[in-house]
């Protein structure tokens, strides 16, 4: 097995408890708001949201989909674990993929999410560099989609 960790960092004028809340705690209600042509919906399977909790996310038409597990949420210091490990997401590449953020306050009021995100390879399948990259920039678009999206509805 392969493991490939990618560091990267987002900066947001969005205040660091409500990008949190947006992020991780209420996504099932904000992301197909956001990104209503990329994700149907996000269904918990199992669990109160805490660590353990089952969710499963439908992509656009629904005939896609993955399962992730919450490994640790720290509502206090604003971080958040989770775990891919089963769906079309993983494309018979991956045998799991760990996402681990951090919200923090910027200077100017906003934040700025830090995301480490480690790829488990199945077997001996190289991990394409292009195909985690092409990953990378979704994580980086659906985080925009987010922040446009809170930033239209400041009551959201």
């Amino acid at each position: 097995m392969g493991v490939f960790t990618y560091e990267s960092e987002a900066s947001t004028v969005i205040p660091p408890a409500r990008l949190f809340k947006a992020l991780f705690v209420d996504a099932a209600e904000v992301m197909p708001k956001a990104l209503p042509q990329a994700i149907k919906s996000i269904v918990t399977l199992e669990g109160d949201g805490g660590p353990g909790t089952i969710k499963q996310t439908y992509f656009g038409d629904g005939s896609l989909s993955f399962k992730e597990r919450t490994d640790a949420i720290d509502k206090d210091n604003l971080s958040y674990a989770y775990t891919v490990f089963e769906g079309d997401a993983l494309a018979n590449t991956y045998e799991k993929i760990f996402n681990e953020s951090k919200i923090e306050a910027s200077p100017d009021g906003g934040s700025v999410c830090k995301t480490s995100t480690t790829y488990y390879t199945v077997g001996n399948v190289d991990a394409k560099a292009d195909e985690i990259k092409d990953g990378q920039e979704k994580q980086m678009g659906l985080f925009k989609a987010i922040e446009a999206y809170l930033l239209a509805n400041p009551d959201a």
